[in-house]
């Protein structure tokens, strides 16, 4: 079994494989977890993040879709990481002096605990859409680390652990609008404002399924072979964009080095709630939780921008899959 550089997990969501399943990710048989209209006047919950809480629970940040169709950002605790108690409204952000600076608009969210700091991470409004961070320790008072990036960019990621005294992230810089392009980059700051040493991670692929555009997905997930990195890959077809999720690994210690990268997605839109909704054709994978003790995955994926779904994997199935995969190798 593949080390795990992570936590005990052992009652995360899990089901097994289905004994016909030949695939090395496979969707949960009761998705999606979190359906059409879960709250009043909330429209939809999707593309969302989730991590570890006290006592055995489990935290979430969620990008929760308004009746008015703007998106704000709400959290929620939950026992089993499937049923959610959500906030009452959407989290209020404040500066470090205490005033208010909750944006008008707040999607897409990560959520990385490093030590006992919850960091949310997400795509806000500064003048356009860029990437805003705010951290807590209690899911009560969210504080701000300013305004770290200028527009446009996506897709912020932050690794779980700092490297010296730096912390990492992966961004995808993009444009004002639905962006035909993207790669992926990784930046490095000692206080989550002041951003640099930024470095060309990988971009997009002749293979059909990442062709146009790729993001970071979930928090990299430390293990002996490397960082293991979800992604989402997009292409382009007639009727529009299609969101698979594929998975690279990169090295441990200089993560902007890729040492695998599959050429195949580990999942791409089949079921019905991923091929119709909102924006059609999406699986958006936005956390994972890993169990250390038996390398089970738990990952969380936005559906057709309207639903919430989840599907299990080992790291040992996905770390095989791109071994097997490896676009290098297959050339």
């Amino acid at each position: 079994m593949i080390k795990v550089f992570g936590e005990a997990i052992p009652n995360m969501p899990w089901e097994e494989k289905g004994e016909n399943c030949t695939a090395s990710v496979w969707r949960y048989s009761k998705n999606p977890v979190i359906a059409r209209n879960p709250l009043p006047d909330v429209a939809r919950i999707f593309n969302s993040a989730v991590c570890t809480w006290k006592n055995g629970g489990f935290v979430g940040v969620f990008r929760a879709e308004k009746t008015n169709g703007i998106p704000y950002l709400y959290y929620g605790f939950s026992d089993d990481a499937l049923n959610w108690r959500f906030s009452d409204g959407g989290i209020k952000i404040t500066d470090e002096n205490g005033a208010d600076v909750t944006p008008s608009y707040a999607y897409d969210p990560r959520l990385v605990r490093i030590g006992d700091v919850y960091h949310i991470i997400w795509c806000t409004n500064f003048h356009g859409a860029s990437i805003g961070i705010a951290t807590t320790t209690d899911f009560k008072t969210f504080t701000s680390r300013g305004n770290g990036f200028l527009p446009f960019n996506r897709n912020g990621v932050l690794f779980p652990r700092k490297f010296g005294e730096n912390y990492y992230i992966l961004t995808r810089p993009s444009d004002s609008g639905h962006t035909p392009f993207g790669d992926i980059f990784l930046s490095e700051s000692n206080d989550l404002l002041h951003w640099g040493n930024h470095r060309f991670v990988f971009g997009k692929s002749s293979e059909w399924w990442q062709s146009l555009k790729v993001g970071a997905g979930c928090a990299p997930i430390e293990t002996e072979r490397g960082w293991l990195l979800f992604y989402h890959g997009v292409t382009g077809t007639c009727s529009g964009y299609i969101y698979s999720m594929g998975a690279a690994l990169l090295d441990r210690n200089e993560p902007w080095k890729v040492l695998k990268r599959a050429d195949s997605y580990l999942l791409t839109p089949e079921a019905e709630y991923e091929e119709r909704g909102f924006v059609p054709s999406v699986c958006f994978p936005c956390a994972a939780l890993v169990d250390s003790a038996t390398n089970r995955g738990a990952i969380y994926y936005g559906a057709a921008d309207t639903n919430t779904a989840l599907c299990f994997t080992t790291v040992d199935e996905v770390i095989s899959f791109i071994d097997k995969h490896d676009m290098e190798q297959n050339r």
